[in-house]
């Protein structure tokens, strides 16, 4: 289970990183460049914000999905199905530690795109925040798991380039906990 402390620290990287990532790419957001670019910049203020914050042994990775003899990794979705994990955006350990090896999940999408897409984010952000329980994946760290998950927070990010606003779902256990619009 996270600390209190650990949830607001790392809700600090977030929220930084997310302020720096529209201050320093409000032209990328605003000219329609792809989710997968815009994810790739905001983890670079996402890494080093979080290694200041006292997480040093933990990266920021775009669509990371660390193949395992070719298959790739999967999680049990909301009525136990199988979702594929490759997250947009992910702040991990790479297998470094144990506990936590994962703390941060994000899945980015435009307003503009079909809300079923939206929903699948969304549930993969919920499968992966769950905490992990018997016969589903692993949390001890040593083992290469089929599922994995686990992760602290997940956020769902929607961006409205028309409004020129965000709407951030932050999910902790598998929960919406609390939405936040921002204008940039």
């Amino acid at each position: 289970m996270t600390s209190a402390a650990m949830l607001r620290r790392l809700r600090r990287v977030f929220d930084r990183s997310l302020r720096a990532f529209l201050e320093d790419d409000l032209e990328n957001i605003l000219n329609g460049v792809s989710e997968r670019n815009l994810c790739q910049r905001l983890s670079m203020p996402m890494e080093r914000l979080a290694h200041d914050a006292g997480f040093p042994e933990y990266r920021a990775d775009v669509e990371y999905n660390r193949a395992n003899d070719g298959r790739l990794k999967t999680i049990a979705g909301e009525n136990l199905e199988t979702v594929t994990i490759t997250c947009d955006l992910i702040l991990h350990s790479r297998g470094r530690v144990a506990d936590p090896d994962n703390l941060i999940a994000i899945e980015m999408k435009r307003h503009s795109h079909p809300a079923a897409e939206k929903h699948k984010d969304r549930v993969r952000l919920m499968a992966l925040t769950r905490e992990p329980y018997e016969g589903v994946w692993p949390a001890d760290g040593r083992v290469d798991p089929a599922h994995v998950g686990n992760y602290c927070l997940g956020y769902f990010v929607e961006i409205d380039e028309r409004r020129r606003s965000l709407v951030v779902d932050e999910y902790v256990r598998a929960e919406v906990l609390r939405t936040e619009q921002l204008n940039f």
